[in-house]
């Protein structure tokens, strides 16, 4: 998929398409490209706003989920976003969790996919290690149940970050501060509908977490992909893509009757 990356007052950002707005939202070791299926096949009828969020280059004292949303705050203040359906997978649904709990007047909808939260085992239990290819490797397999899925290209961009000290510490400090970040006790106040879509093979946020997010958000609805892990937008796209298509047009049409 080729896009324009956009770069306007220190936000890098993907713009594409006119209509609803769809604000997509990536993990801790996502970028841009992990939503290339969503850019393609939704933007010639919505428009499709994706930052690329600074998780590598924020300090170390303000690198957080709190310092992530109110970078979110400021990039939808300077584009004028209104009205949203916002989407997050991992760490991204998070996010988008937090930052709905703060700004729910501009929120029509939420879409997670195998999001943080409640319970995340990361990068499948263990720290990731500085310096060994074949370990990075390993572990970034470990997201997709078909380990093909894991290009050498996504293996390159893991390694080059964990191999950066300042860049691991800024994971740490993220990582650590999503851990302090439950938002179990929350999730009554959502009030949106939400889609939440989930590999029913998901490693790092198991299938009993998908469930307990449709337990706890009130309007929500569950669905599982088979023979998919923790992305199921790279790993299953044609699925993820029906599914999302489906609900927001639901949802869409719903609004305009109601």
């Amino acid at each position: 998929m080729n896009y324009q990356i956009r770069e306007e007052a220190g936000f890098r950002y993907v713009d594409e398409g006119q209509g609803d707005v769809l604000l997509l939202l990536h993990g801790l070791f996502g970028a841009l490209s992990n939503w290339d299926s969503v850019i393609s096949n939704f933007s010639d009828r919505y428009r499709v706003v994706i930052p690329l969020l600074p998780i590598y280059e924020m300090p170390i004292r303000q690198a957080s989920l709190e310092g992530l949303v109110a970078y979110i705050e400021k990039f939808v203040a300077q584009k004028d976003l209104h009205g949203m359906m916002l989407l997050g997978n991992s760490l991204g649904g998070h996010l988008a969790i937090l930052y709905t709990f703060k700004n729910p007047d501009q929120v029509r909808g939420l879409v997670l996919t195998g999001s943080s939260g409640l319970f995340e085992n990361g990068m499948g239990g263990s720290f990731p290690k500085r310096g060994s290819y074949d370990y990075i490797a390993e572990r970034v397999a470990y997201t997709f149940y078909d380990p093909k899925v894991a290009s050498k290209e996504l293996i390159d961009e893991v390694f080059e970050i964990t191999s950066s000290i300042p860049k691991c510490m800024s994971i740490v400090g993220i990582a650590k501060s999503a851990q302090r970040n439950n938002v179990a006790k929350d999730l009554y106040k959502i009030q949106v509908p939400t889609l939440l879509v989930w590999g029913l093979n998901d490693t790092i946020t198991p299938a009993e977490v998908g469930h307990e997010f449709n337990r706890l958000i009130a309007n929500s609805e569950l669905y599982f992909i088979d023979k998919c892990c923790h992305a199921p937008m790279m790993e299953c796209p044609d699925r993820f893509n029906q599914l999302l298509d489906g609900w927001l047009a639901g949802h869409l049409v719903s609004e305009l009757v109601g």
